[in-house]
């Protein structure tokens, strides 16, 4: 198997090196920041704070890209446990005035839409999105893969047991490293049949699974570098990391970073991240050590 990327004895990133976002192509030699645009009212870190106008969404855009973003993953609606399905309709009417309003501010900007209906995919690159990121990893609306394969733009699947209303009651694994890998192996056997490429691997952490599947997911996360697709982590501020260190998500910025750290190092090609300086640095200084790290060896 290729080898690239940042590596050192036990772990490497995915040998994809590159996703095709609409014609342009965004490297994977070194890890890439997705920051997080919440455009909800409910959301469990910021809802509502980028929600209440084009100004707040603008300037959070702005900040994240000075902040050294490659892409921007707008959510318009909250997945966190327990949250409120919305319906089509209203998911639209929050994501389309936005795409349409950072699509002419910033049209280099790569965009990626957090979204599991199908409708709302084919909508959101209509208006410019360039990725798709489904956190039921095709399994909400049979017509997904489908729509993938049509639109030809890369797309995250993630894994979550149950759905956000009920995913947190109780998840059960015999061994979550090895179900989710089973998940993924099944669901890209579909989405592949249907002639989908540049497809991004999330394991989906805090989504249906307990603080010790999260942590297991974490240990063994090298584990998915058996697909060789590039891997997304996003754990920004999340409740593996405050029922750890006793925090709220507003104070647990050096947990995730830490977490970040320990991604990297286990073969993250992607951090989801509400804080994109700090992953930016993480990212820098991860590479950094295994630059010297194979220089040695060399």
């Amino acid at each position: 198997m290729e080898r690239t990327g940042i590596k050192n004895d036990d772990t490497f990133f995915q040998s994809q090196k590159t996703i095709n976002c609409c014609g342009r192509l965004m490297s994977l030699e070194s890890p890439l920041v997705m920051g997080i645009l919440n455009i909800t009212p409910d959301s469990f870190y910021d809802g509502g704070k980028h929600f209440s106008s084009d100004d707040a969404i603008v300037r959070q855009t702005s900040k994240m890209l000075q902040e050294g973003a490659d892409i921007i993953d707008i959510g318009p609606m909250s997945t966190r446990p327990g949250a409120e399905i919305i319906s089509v309709e209203e998911e639209e009417q929050r994501l389309i005035p936005a795409l349409k309003l950072l699509t002419k501010e910033f049209p280099e900007t790569v965009f990626s839409v957090d979204t599991f209906r199908s409708q709302v995919a084919r909508s959101a690159v209509k208006h410019g999105a360039a990725i798709i990121n489904d956190i039921s990893g095709g399994c909400q609306d049979p017509e997904m893969f489908q729509t993938i394969a049509e639109l030809h733009v890369p797309y995250v699947m993630m894994h979550m047991q149950g759905t956000p209303a009920n995913m947190q009651k109780n998840p059960r694994y015999e061994h979550v490293v090895k179900e989710v890998g089973m998940f993924f192996s099944s669901q890209l056997e579909k989405l592949k049949k249907m002639g989908a490429h540049d497809i991004i691997l999330d394991p989906g952490f805090g989504f249906g699974k307990s603080l010790e599947h999260n942590y297991q997911l974490l240990a063994g996360l090298h584990y998915f570098s058996m697909f060789e697709l590039p891997l997304l982590v996003g754990v920004s501020r999340k409740s593996m990391i405050n029922k750890v260190l006793s925090t709220k998500p507003a104070e647990a910025l050096n947990g995730t970073t830490a977490i970040n750290v320990m991604a990297l190092e286990r073969g993250a090609g992607i951090l989801r991240v509400h804080d994109v300086r700090e992953a930016r640095e993480a990212v820098a200084l991860v590479s950094k050590l295994n630059e010297v790290e194979k220089l040695n060896m060399d």
